[in-house]
């Protein structure tokens, strides 16, 4: 598929998981994309970072689920925080393993799945709507139900994939990438290079194979498709790109970041950061 393809099955109102953590293999170009489109309303599922930041700042999402929204290196998203503090979204603040279980829950089709994360905090009090269970064993237990977070829509970004939708991630932590495919009615991946099947095996160990088939109902190649948030062991975190990022606060600011690196295709973004060679030059974080 295309990128414009990809983000064409995406309806108002819809809700969409995107994959990746903070400033790590975030699906950017995909992103950008949603961004172009016309589509309002989002209610996001994400573990954020420039992904929910962007779209907060074009006005996109109506509803937010998360258990951060981080540049890593820089804490707090701005455009994410000047949407929060606007009142602009509605929002599920929930324990980041609060999130994975509710995804989890999704994927193999439970209504929820009970944990200890969130009891006992401000989670239970900022979300009235949750509940909580007692355990029918001895123990009696009580603990919280969450909630199943199914998704419309999910979008991820992974090294390698072939035409048929099998996925390879060679970094060090596949995150939740695998959940969020599973709790999706449709699910799309951006890769930086489609392969041949075989090759697979050969580009990385069996244990790279993370997302298979059955998982994912469209292919999209994007290059450089993560900046520019982190592909390690490709390519790290652009902290300078960051850094332009995170200034284009307020309306005019935000307008000229947009002309220049949203409102263009792939390719034309990529050079206007710099480049293929810069991006791929650039080292991976250590944390």
């Amino acid at each position: 598929m295309t990128l414009a393809e990809a983000v064409a099955e995406i309806r108002d109102g819809m809700t969409v998981g995107i994959g990746g953590w903070g400033a790590r293999r975030k699906p950017m170009a995909l992103v950008r994309a949603l961004v172009r489109s016309p589509v309002k309303d989002l209610t996001l599922v994400s573990y954020g970072g420039p992904d929910v930041g962007m779209l907060c700042a074009a006005g996109k999402v109506r509803k937010l689920v998360f258990g951060f929204v981080s540049l890593d290196l820089i804490a707090l998203d701005p455009h994410f925080r000047a949407a929060r503090q606007a009142g602009a979204l509605e929002v599920m603040e929930i324990d980041e393993g609060m999130l994975q279980w509710g995804l989890r829950a999704a994927m193999i089709r439970l209504p929820f799945l009970p944990t200890r994360a969130g009891l006992a905090c401000d989670v239970e009090r900022l979300n009235p709507a949750l509940r909580t269970i007692r355990s029918p064993y001895d123990d009696r237990e009580t603990l919280l139900a969450m909630p199943a977070l199914r998704l419309d829509v999910a979008l991820v970004h992974v090294h390698h994939a072939d035409e048929r939708g099998n996925g390879q991630i060679l970094g060090p932590d596949p995150y939740f990438d695998e959940l969020f495919c599973g709790a999706a009615a449709r699910r799309i991946v951006s890769c930086e290079r489609i392969v041949e099947t075989s090759a697979l095996t050969d580009l990385g160990c069996v244990h790279t194979l993370q997302l298979n088939r059955t998982l994912v109902d469209g292919v999209v190649e994007a290059p450089f498709g993560a900046h520019p948030t982190s592909c390690t062991p490709a390519y790290g975190i652009d902290l300078e790109h960051v850094k332009a990022y995170v200034a284009a606060t307020g309306a005019e600011a935000w307008a000229a970041y947009r002309q220049r690196y949203v409102d263009v295709d792939h390719h034309a973004y990529v050079e206007a950061v710099g480049g293929s060679a810069r991006v791929a030059a650039i080292p991976a974080p250590i944390f």
